[in-house]
């Protein structure tokens, strides 16, 4: 089972590939909202905010926080550290239901083009 610190150096690394990112990755990540991912398997929510083409802010909460966020992801801290080191497909874990995504219908036709 990853750990806290594994799965937060994952949610730095993929803050850094995003804000290398070209063409429609670029646009797609260009947001500014609000970003939570929970670890389902260590009850832990890492708060933030999708802004500039980086995640931004990071906190960490204990279980699922009261305010929701306008992108929500869930999944295993294992899964979390796998879609970032490239060994899991996220398109392919998200229609499985290993991860989900929440999001406003804007929000998630942008995104699309990350899947």
């Amino acid at each position: 089972m990853a750990t806290i610190e594994e799965c937060r150096a994952a949610l730095d690394r993929l803050s850094a590939n995003l804000s290398r990112a070209e063409g429609d990755v670029r646009t797609a990540v260009a947001l500014d909202r609000s970003l939570s991912c929970h670890l389902t398997d260590l009850d832990i929510t890492f708060v933030g905010r999708l802004a500039g083409g980086r995640i931004e802010d990071v906190t960490t909460v204990a279980g699922t926080p009261a305010d929701r966020a306008e992108i929500r992801l869930t999944m295993k801290g294992d899964d979390l550290v796998a879609v970032v080191g490239g060994e899991l497909n996220f398109a392919r874990a998200w229609g499985s239901g290993r991860i989900k995504l929440q999001a406003g219908l804007r929000d998630l036709l942008r995104l699309r083009s990350l899947l």
